[in-house]
C-alpha cells in the first residue's frame, strides 16, 4: 500500500459504531472515529470532502438498502464499511443471509471507490457477549475472505486487546468511550498508509485495582435498568434506536471541524 497517500474524500457506512456512540460532544451530537478520521485527512488535503451515512441500530440490510447504493454514487476516494455486528446480537440471526447481504454490499462499494476498508470490529470482554462469539467470528472470516477478493483492506480491531478492556466501552457496554473512538481512528489511520501518530494505540490501559463486589453489582443493577431491559424491549417490539433518524452527514460536503 502507499505511504502517505493522498485521498481527497472519504464516505464512512454503518450503524451507531460509526456514528460514533458514545463519543459525546458538549452540544449533544457525537464525534466518533469517523470523525476523527476525516479531520486527520482533512488537515493533510485541502477541499476534502466527507459524508457520513451511518445511523444508529441498522442491521445489514437496512445498510445495503439506504446507505450502499447512496455511498457508490459518491465516488468517494475510501469509503469504509462496518456492518452486521447488530445482526449478531439478534436472537433469531440468519448468519448466511447476513454473509449474502455484506457480500452484496462490497461488490457494489469496492468498484466505486480507490480503497474500500472494512473492519473487524472491537469486542469487549464480559459474559454477555460470549454467548454471541461465534457469530461475531463467523461475520471476521466472511470480511476477511471479501476483502482478499475485493482488494479491500481490513482494520483488525478484535484482536486489538486494548479495546476489550471494559474500560474503553461506555456505561451502556454497547460502545467505545472517547477514548476508543480515537484508538480506531488511529488504527484505521494507520491502515490507510499514514505514518504512526500513536504507535501504541494497541497497548492495553495500565492495571487498576477492580472494584469491590459491591459497587459491581450495583453498576449492573443500573445497566440492566437503564439499558439491557430497553434495549430488550426494542428487540421484542422489532423497533430500533435508529427509527426515524437521518444519516448523520448525508452529503459529500468539504470537511469542516478541528483535526484530530
Amino acid at each position: 500500500m502507499q505511504t502517505n497517500p493522498t485521498y481527497s474524500s472519504l464516505v464512512a457506512v454503518g450503524d451507531s459504531f460509526t456514528e460514533g456512540m458514545s463519543d459525546l460532544l458538549p452540544d449533544g451530537s457525537y464525534r466518533g472515529w469517523a470523525d476523527l478520521l476525516a479531520g486527520r485527512m482533512a488537515a493533510r488535503t485541502p477541499g476534502f470532502r466527507y459524508a457520513n451515512l451511518a445511523v444508529r441500530g441498522k442491521l445489514i440490510g437496512q445498510i445495503v438498502e439506504e446507505q450502499v447504493d447512496v455511498a457508490a454514487a459518491m465516488n468517494a476516494d475510501v469509503i469504509t464499511l462496518v456492518g452486521g455486528l447488530n445482526d449478531t446480537l439478534r436472537p433469531k440471526c440468519d448468519m448466511g443471509r447476513v454473509r449474502g447481504l455484506l457480500e452484496e454490499a462490497v461488490e457494489k462499494l469496492a468498484p466505486a471507490c480507490r480503497q474500500l476498508v472494512l473492519m473487524r470490529s472491537p469486542g469487549r470482554q464480559g459474559p454477555v457477549l460470549e454467548r454471541f462469539r461465534p457469530r461475531m467470528e463467523e461475520l471476521f472470516v466472511c470480511v476477511e475472505e471479501l476483502a482478499e477478493r475485493h482488494g479491500a483492506v481490513v482494520v483488525d480491531l478484535y484482536g486489538a486487546a486494548s479495546l476489550s478492556d471494559p474500560r474503553m466501552w461506555d456505561v451502556d457496554r454497547l460502545h467505545l468511550t472517547a477514548e476508543g473512538h480515537r484508538r480506531v481512528a488511529e488504527a484505521v489511520w494507520q491502515r490507510l498508509g499514514y505514518d504512526p501518530e500513536d504507535i501504541e494505540w494497541r497497548t492495553p490501559m495500565p492495571a487498576t485495582v477492580a472494584p469491590g463486589w459491591i459497587t459491581r453489582r450495583v453498576t449492573d443493577a443500573r445497566f440492566a435498568r437503564q439499558h439491557l431491559l430497553p434495549w430488550i424491549g426494542r428487540r421484542l417490539t422489532g423497533r430500533s434506536s435508529g427509527d426515524g433518524l437521518p444519516a448523520k452527514r448525508p452529503e459529500l460536503l468539504p470537511y469542516e471541524g478541528p483535526a484530530a
